[in-house]
């Protein structure tokens, strides 16, 4: 899943992807075979932390993976 974070918020890729130039037909960030198609990738601080990219429009996006345990 990948989400964007703007100072203290997180917001789904639509709501600031919808007005992008770069973005795909349905107003999501162009996300193919594991990479972010309109930005490149940050270096990760710690191996913990999620992949983050940084957009042409200056946005960072993060990629979540939801992770379900069995209890």
């Amino acid at each position: 899943m990948l989400v964007m974070l703007i100072d203290d918020q997180i917001l789904a890729p639509k709501q600031v992807c919808q007005s992008c130039l770069m973005a795909d037909r349905s107003g999501q960030p162009r996300w193919s075979k594991g990479q972010l198609r309109c930005g490149q990738q940050l270096h990760k601080v710690t191996e913990q932390q999620s992949e983050q990219y940084e957009c042409m429009m200056g946005f960072r996006i993060a990629h979540i993976e939801s992770v379900i345990s069995e209890q």
